[in-house]
Order: structure tokens, then C-alpha cells, then sequence
């Protein structure tokens, strides 16, 4: 099969790989489509160190091939979308209904039992990014990583829910609680921030704000629901935010990038007693740096948010049923699709801001 390969820091590339049947608890997965995530550049620029060399991918979705010994719930010829937080039930987070944090996901490398399912031409064992890799036209993945869905629904569209759609709708509605007619600021609309929008409208807030520095990605949000725009690089977003607040800020602020520098502005865009969320991952030698008077003072909300806080084996179904009843654009998220072989133009695409989401299709 074919797989994009990580081997070096800011290098990656299309290679020839061969790939071992399931073992216990896991399933082989033809896959029909992979997403092109900004994770899968964290990855790539050392954002997120994973052990290399390294099979990209982690928000796809396929067709079960193949059953592991013990599995039950799949058949050959499913549809599933994978989970890139496999939830094991057992650990103290899935047990305490917080399985987006399951320990076992903490396990970066090979499969959960320590050993590799892909190797390159060179019989040389692969890890696979989250126990996935599935930016590849096959992937072996934990049966606790992939949820079935309907099979009506387009494959390349489904995808997009294995991450950037759940972590961007769940921020919204599972971790900030967005509440009808709240004022929202969501700066950074790629694939996660338009995500982040979809969740406001679908929450009923207003007005929805999307800043970004790109004016076609300020279209993108328009298109997604929001209701109103602001090009940071042209304008001061807290002042203009304030101006479209009644002058106090938004009840609620989202940050979908990972800059620093953009957690404190959307700090300082909420209200007093505001709530916000920080969805965007930063480097791990990054810090915010707030203000410790205010921090006190204003009694705002700061939230962390992993995954959209998902518990994936509802929420996946949940929001491919909101696709269905036409309450969720997931078609318009789909910018572009790519062949495994375009995968460098792909992720060179998705560094230049070109497409709501680029999708590797098999």
C-alpha cells in the first residue's frame, strides 16, 4: 500500500509499505478517505513529537476488511469513521465518563500492545500517528477507535468528524455550552474555527464573530454562519469585537490556531465573567502569559478543550445525523480532494489556508 511517512523534522513523504492483518481487538481498515489536518503538520514541524518515523493520519474514514480475534459489533463491509482517542472503558477517564481523555491514548507509537502493524520497504517497523496512521490507503486500528455509521453517508464526508468537525462542533456545544442568543468570537477559521462556528449557529447564539487575518477564510465563515467578520491584520479584533458587543465583549471566545499571542486576544475579546476556550494547540515549549491582576479581577473562564470533550460513540452518529437533516455543512467543508500520490500538494495547501478542508480520497 501506499502511506505518507514522516521520517525527519519538516520532512514527509509518499512511500511503499506493506501492513500486517489485525491482531486481537483490532480491525483492518480499507480506507476511503483521510483528512488533511493541521495536526498532521504538528506532527511534521515537531508541534507534536512523535516518535519517527511515523505513518500520518488520524481523521479518516473506511471500510472494515478485516476482524481481529474478540472483536464483536463489526462486520466485514462496515462503515466506520475513526477516533483518533481510542476509549478503553476501563481506565479511570473512561470509567468517570471523560473518555477523550482515556489513559491508553497517552501510548504514542505502535499499536496499543507495543508493536507495529507497518513497515516500510525495508521490513523496518512504523509507528502510526494516534494508533491510526491512516493517511494511507490501509490502516490496522484498535476496534475502540472506530464507531460505525450509516452507509449512505459520503465517505469523504463522514471523515471530517473523526477530528476537526468533533473537536470544533464539541467546543462549542460540549465544552463551552454555548446558550442561545450568546455573542461569540472565534478567531482562527480553518477547518477547526469554521467547525467552532457551525457549533454556535447550531447552539442558536448571535452574533457570531469570525476573525482571521486571510479574507477567504473570513468568507469561509460567512458561509458557515457567521454574522459577522473582522481581519485582525486590518483592524484591532478586541476593539472591533468590543464594537460589535455593546462595547463589553463576547459571552463567549473561541482560540483555533495555537499562538499564544491569539489565546491572550481572545482573552481579552470576552466580557467579564466570560468564558474561554482554548482549542488550539501550541508547542509544548509555548506559554500564555496572563495577566495575574485580572486573571482575578475580570472572572473569566478559561477552558482547555480536547476533542470537542467527545464521547465519540454518541457524538460521531449524533452529528452525521445532524449532516442528514441538513442542520451540519459538512459538503462545503470538503474544499478539494487530493490522491494519496497529491498528498505533499495537499498539506502544502492546507500551510497556505486554501481550503476549509483538503481530503486524501482512495
Amino acid at each position: 500500500m501506499k502511506g505518507v511517512v514522516t521520517r525527519e523534522s519538516n520532512q514527509y513523504a509518499v512511500e511503499e509499505l506493506s501492513i500486517d492483518p489485525p491482531k486481537a481487538g483490532e480491525l483492518g481498515i480499507r480506507m476511503a478517505a483521510t483528512g488533511v489536518c493541521h495536526s498532521d503538520l504538528s506532527v511534521i514541524n515537531d508541534t507534536l513529537p512523535l516518535p519517527r518515523p511515523c505513518v500520518l493520519g488520524h481523521e479518516g474514514a473506511g471500510v472494515v476488511e478485516q476482524i481481529g480475534e474478540g472483536v464483536v459489533g463489526f462486520a466485514v463491509g462496515d462503515h466506520v469513521v475513526l477516533s483518533f482517542t481510542p476509549s478503553c472503558s476501563t481506565c479511570y477517564f473512561c470509567l468517570h465518563h471523560l473518555p477523550q481523555f482515556c489513559a491508553n491514548s497517552l501510548c504514542f507509537g505502535p499499536m496499543m500492545d507495543g508493536t507495529a502493524r507497518v513497515r516500510d520497504k525495508g521490513g523496518k517497523d512504523l509507528g502510526v500517528m494516534q494508533f491510526l496512521g491512516c493517511m494511507a490507503e490501509r490502516a490496522v486500528v484498535p476496534a475502540v477507535s472506530a464507531v460505525k455509521i450509516d452507509k449512505t453517508i459520503p465517505l469523504d464526508k463522514a471523515a471530517l468528524v473523526g477530528c476537526g468537525v468533533m473537536t470544533g462542533v464539541g467546543a462549542a456545544i460540549n465544552t463551552a455550552k454555548v446558550t442561545p442568543g450568546a455573542s461569540v468570537a472565534v478567531f482562527g477559521c480553518g477547518g477547526v474555527g469554521l467547525s467552532v462556528i457551525q457549533g454556535c449557529r447550531l447552539a442558536g447564539a448571535g452574533p457570531i464573530i469570525g476573525v482571521d487575518l486571510a479574507d477567504n477564510k473570513l468568507e469561509m465563515a460567512k458561509k458557515f454562519g457567521a454574522t459577522h467578520v473582522v481581519n485582525g491584520g486590518k483592524q484591532d479584533a478586541v476593539e472591533a469585537v468590543k464594537g460589535l458587543t455593546g462595547g463589553i465583549g463576547a459571552d463567549f471566545t473561541f482560540e483555533a490556531v495555537g499562538v499564544p499571542a491569539l489565546m491572550l486576544t481572545a482573552n481579552n475579546a470576552a466580557r467579564r465573567g466570560g468564558t474561554v476556550v482554548i482549542v488550539g494547540v501550541g508547542r509544548l515549549t509555548d506559554s500564555v502569559p496572563f495577566n495575574a491582576l485580572t486573571l482575578s479581577m475580570d472572572g473569566k473562564t478559561i477552558k482547555g478543550c480536547y476533542y470537542g470533550d467527545a464521547n465519540v460513540h454518541a457524538d460521531f452518529p449524533k452529528l452525521l445525523g445532524l449532516y442528514q437533516g441538513g442542520r451540519l455543512n459538512l459538503d462545503d467543508m470538503v474544499t478539494r480532494t487530493y490522491r494519496i500520490d497529491q498528498a505533499p500538494q495537499a498539506i502544502a495547501d492546507m500551510e497556505k489556508g486554501l481550503n476549509a478542508r483538503g481530503v486524501i480520497v482512495y
